[in-house]
C-alpha cells in the first residue's frame, strides 16, 4: 500500500468497513427473519391448539402454564410485527450500505485505473 495514494487509501478502509458493517447488518437480518418464522409457527401451532390443550410461556429460563390463551397469542403477534419492522429496517440499511460499498468499488477501481467497471457501466447505461 506504499505505492498507493492517502485518498486511495482511504477509500480502501472506508470500502473494508463497509463491507464489515454488510455483513453485520446481514447476519442480524437473517436472525430477525428467523426469529420471524419461528414465531410464525408457534403462533400457528398455538391457533391448533384445543381448549383442552395446556398451554405454557416462556418466562426466563423456566416455563409456567397459562389459561390466557388468545392474550398469548396477541403477544406473540405483536413481537412477530415488531421483529418484521426491525427486519425491514436492516434491510432497508443493509440496501443503504450496499449502494455505498459498490460506489466506493467503482471509485477505487477508477483511481487505481482498473477498466473492468466501465464495461459493466456501458451494459448497465
Amino acid at each position: 500500500m506504499q505505492n498507493i495514494s492517502p485518498k486511495v487509501q482511504n477509500l480502501i478502509a472506508q470500502y473494508q468497513e463497509i463491507a464489515q458493517r454488510l455483513q453485520t447488518f446481514s447476519s442480524q437480518r437473517m436472525s430477525l427473519e428467523m426469529q420471524v418464522k419461528e414465531l410464525e409457527q408457534t403462533v400457528n401451532q398455538l391457533e391448533k391448539s384445543g381448549t383442552d390443550d395446556k398451554i405454557y410461556r416462556s418466562a426466563g429460563s423456566i416455563l409456567i402454564q397459562t389459561k390466557d390463551k388468545d392474550g398469548l397469542m396477541s403477544e406473540l403477534k405483536e413481537h412477530k410485527e415488531t421483529l418484521e419492522v426491525r427486519a425491514k429496517s436492516f434491510e432497508r440499511q443493509e440496501k443503504q450500505l450496499k449502494e455505498r460499498y459498490d460506489s466506493l468499488q467503482k471509485q477505487i477501481s477508477k483511481e487505481l485505473g482498473s477498466p473492468v467497471d466501465e464495461e459493466e457501466e456501458s451494459e448497465a447505461g
